[in-house]
């Protein structure tokens, strides 16, 4: 059950990470989007995704370590 938890919560940073970096977006909407952002908006967003996958890596870790202790 931890590795689930664990697991869940890493993954769910992983993909709240990669919605506000724009991964998900073509090319021509993300050079638009760069295009109308301000400095500080555009930093901002970059201080979340950074903080959404550190938040992430250590759950990952955790899953796997619990995954191939209790196994």
């Amino acid at each position: 059950m931890v590795t689930t938890i664990t697991g869940g919560i890493g993954l769910f940073f992983i993909v709240i990470s990669f919605i506000i970096s724009g991964a998900f977006v073509s090319g021509d909407r993300m050079r638009a989007n760069l295009a109308a952002e301000s400095i500080e908006g555009r930093n901002q967003r970059n201080g979340t995704v950074l903080h959404s996958v550190l938040i992430a890596i250590p759950n990952f870790a955790v899953a796997i370590l619990f995954y191939f202790l209790l196994n």
